[in-house]
């Protein structure tokens, strides 16, 4: 396992991370405690993957849970990141929520601290290395009051590096873009980027190298949504409750005539892990943060930071069936958030 810096901290994190949301949200087939905590030790002690990305939202605090069960004792040597913004103490909001409907969101200062005292409690911990606001929108990115709380949080020792999870789908853009204009000293951003989904990923990726110095970024839905996993076929059957079933068929049909397009990065390495390596091309990621369900692809993910670099021919390449979109013509892709430039 390779590791990078936060840069401007001591936060040394391992290539490959772990998202808990596959282990606490029952979203991607149903895992116990035992079995999470079990996956979450593998990964650090066999894998020797120390990043461990959660939020307070997942399983109501669970995932922070299974964190603090799987390391209890071992603290120094693992990285805390966990998310807050989403009011998960608002009952009548909770008994209402159906499926993977978003909850209300609060950010004020008061909120914000009492939602990471709960954070701390939850992971057994007196410090929190990244915290995130969890999928910011434009109001919030242009209210500086929300910043400061951070920064204050960060200089009491709360947190030790702070940033913003964009989403839950694809886009918020200029919502990315006008935080690293405006908060230059933001540490870093989570979003959605992967090799078949680059915009507006490599746009923000721009953006902070312009206006960021210290902004890092660490990376969700690596696979586009298990799509550069390599396992589906034009026949492929989601269950019931997975959230690909509710996809229009399109997206998978030409999705993977996408993929076989990319056979040429395939000698050396699985798909998956490539897929995985052309994120960490870009000296900017600092992480990526593959869905993990099963020791078998923690296992193949984990590998991949010691594969060898895709070759300048490789991403030169890659580049290239980008700009025709790899061959498909297929619907225009449909975006979140602020994609168009809105000053105030």
């Amino acid at each position: 396992m390779r590791y990078r810096q936060f840069p401007g901290t001591r936060i040394k994190v391992s290539e490959i991370g772990f998202g808990t949301w596959t282990l606490s949200t029952g979203w991607w087939g149903e895992k116990t405690d035992d079995e999470a905590v079990q996956m979450l030790r593998a990964a650090h002690d066999e894998f020797g993957i120390n990043f461990f990305d959660t939020a307070d939202t997942y399983g109501n605090g669970r995932g922070e849970r299974q964190l603090a069960q799987a390391f209890r004792g071992k603290r120094a040597g693992v990285v805390y990141s966990t998310k807050i913004g989403y009011d998960i103490y608002d009952r009548a909001a909770q008994s209402a929520r159906r499926g993977q409907n978003e909850l209300p969101q609060k950010f004020d200062r008061d909120y914000m601290r009492f939602a990471v005292d709960k954070c701390l409690e939850r992971l057994e911990t007196d410090y929190i290395d990244v915290l995130q606001l969890h999928n910011i929108k434009m109001e919030h990115v242009r209210d500086p009051a929300i910043w400061e709380t951070l920064r204050e949080m960060r200089n009491e020792g709360l947190i030790r590096a702070w940033g913003a999870a964009f989403g839950p789908a694809i886009g918020w853009l200029y919502e990315a873009v006008e935080l690293c204009e405006r908060e230059s000293d933001i540490g870093t951003i989570q979003m959605i980027w992967n090799v078949l989904e680059q915009h507006p990923g490599t746009a923000m990726i721009d953006a902070a190298r312009e206006h960021a110095p210290d902004c890092c970024f660490n990376i969700r839905v690596t696979h586009a949504s298990g799509m550069l996993e390599g396992k589906y076929t034009e026949d492929t059957v989601f269950p019931a409750n997975d959230h690909r079933r509710h996809r229009p068929r399109s997206w998978l049909t030409n999705g993977v005539k996408k993929l076989r397009t990319l056979d040429f990065l395939t000698t050396e390495m699985t798909i998956g892990q490539a897929a995985l390596k052309w994120l960490l091309a870009e000296p900017l990621v600092v992480t990526t943060l593959p869905n993990i369900y099963d020791v078998e692809q923690l296992r193949e993910f984990a590998e991949a930071s010691d594969k060898p670099d895709l070759s300048s021919a490789q991403m030169e390449r890659v580049a290239e069936l980008a700009e025709s979109n790899f061959g498909v013509a297929d619907e225009a892709m449909s975006y979140k958030g602020t994609m168009d430039r809105v000053t105030t």
